[in-house]
């Protein structure tokens, strides 16, 4: 599930905003290629972790996930390490500032989440 406009979830097939597309850009990411896809059970076992932005997105995959998987799931930002907040924020009512205030979160989680599964694969190497 994708955020859209004002909260809403983009459609299966939908592309992105184009402000989060432009936004992106900008730091030489190239989005326009991403479409929105509907999560589904059977993508727990297929991906070891899976990640939601806000509690909205994390409760809708948990009512879906099954048991055994659980523990693959939870919050984007807990692996944020610049940033204090558990959800990133909707950035549709704040303009370009919001846009690129998720893109920082965004940015600074995943270098967590990037951290943690090095540390998880070699935990001799260095952080």
């Amino acid at each position: 599930m994708l955020r859209h406009s004002a909260g809403q979830e983009s459609s299966a097939g939908g592309a992105l905003d184009p402000r989060t597309v432009a936004a992106a850009a900008q730091r030489g990411y190239d989005l326009r290629r991403l479409r929105a896809r509907q999560f589904e059970a059977d993508d727990f076992a297929r991906f070891d972790l899976v990640l939601a932005m806000d509690h909205q997105n994390l409760s809708a995959l948990q009512r879906i996930c099954p048991p055994q998987f659980a523990d693959r799931l939870g919050l984007m930002m807990r692996f944020a390490t610049r940033h204090q907040t558990e959800v990133v924020p909707d950035p549709y009512t704040e303009g370009s500032a919001g846009f690129e205030r998720t893109l920082d979160y965004c940015e600074d989680a995943c270098a967590g989440v990037l951290a943690a599964l090095r540390a998880r694969l070699d935990p001799a190497a260095p952080g």
